[in-house]
């Protein structure tokens, strides 16, 4: 019998796979397709103090091998999300991560407060990839400097881990997420989509409504892998490996590179119960190979 399960801190996953935010919605809506039960964990749907209405439409769009999309981080808000999304996961046998944004590090410090106080919510996992409104619109997960000072705001008001979700459209990922370490984050998880875009040649003009979007998917894995891969080496807090996994092997790969855990996002669109196939191909590869405990696979790409 091989143990799947992975601790991160005092948080027990019952196997290393979540699902991804953005690509799973508030998770609930899951719950009649297959028991979410079964997941290590979900990661909700970018959440803010503030309702967001998103960009502009369209979207989305299909590209070779993957999807770009421009949402706009459209979400219900805080109040409704504790009032109406929050009492029904009482009796849910996951861990509820919760994906949070702001327009500047006072958004963030304030939601991830009000947020420490529900008994529901496992984890916090902080998205850096949006901009800065104080700072000229620049990108948050951008500047090693701006990282260390968010990180550590949160950090004052919040009990639960924290989990920093880095952006690959960056120079050197690894200094970042030693920026995110030195903040004393739990845990850091890569990548968020690549910046792309699509150009409708009958008009001439971008097919987004927003111009650019991100891009997610199959075509992304082997820079998110060789991301995973690097960071493995700069830092010592656990990494969760997310971008282009819709496959056991796939997410073997992620762990053998030095993910201790890892998101399904883009594959749920396809396949809403790819998690649960994954878990199941995961747990035959150990069996194969004689592996009694998954988390003796994270790394061994390095050895």
């Amino acid at each position: 019998m091989v143990n799947l399960s992975v601790k991160l801190n005092n948080l027990i996953f019952k196997n290393p796979v979540m699902t991804a935010s953005g690509t799973f919605g508030y998770g609930i809506e899951y719950n009649r397709f297959f028991d979410i039960g079964l997941l290590g964990g979900i990661i909700v749907k970018g959440l803010s103090l503030n309702p967001r209405q998103g960009n502009p439409p369209p979207r989305i769009i299909e590209t070779p091998c993957g999807m770009l999309n421009s949402i706009g981080l459209q979400n219900i808000g805080y109040n409704k999300f504790v009032s109406d999304i929050l009492p029904q996961f009482d009796n849910i046998d996951t861990n509820l991560i919760v994906n949070i944004y702001g327009s500047e590090i006072g958004e963030f410090v304030e939601l991830a407060s009000k947020l420490n106080n529900y008994k529901q919510i496992s984890a916090l996992e902080v998205n850096v990839s949006c901009p800065n409104v104080k700072a000229g619109g620049a990108t948050f997960g951008k500047d090693p400097e701006v990282i260390f000072v968010l990180v550590s705001s949160i950090k004052k008001v919040c009990e639960k881990p924290i989990i920093v979700k880095l952006t690959p459209n960056v120079t050197d990922i690894a200094l970042i997420a030693q920026a995110a370490q030195s903040a004393k984050a739990d845990a850091i998880s890569l990548i968020n989509t690549i910046t792309g875009m699509v150009i409708d040649t009958k008009t001439k003009k971008p097919f987004l409504g927003n111009k650019f979007g991100g891009l997610s998917g199959p075509a992304i894995y082997p820079v998110g892998l060789r991301m995973v891969y690097e960071t493995y080496e700069k830092i010592n807090i656990p990494i969760i490996g997310v971008g282009g996994i819709n496959s056991p092997d796939i997410a073997i790969q992620y762990l053998l590179a030095g993910a201790s855990l890892i998101q399904i996002g883009t594959a749920n669109f396809v396949e809403p119960d790819i998690s649960l196939k994954i878990i199941d191909g995961i747990r035959r590869y150990l069996e194969n190979e004689e592996i009694d405990d998954v988390s003796k696979l994270v790394g061994l790409a390095h050895n």
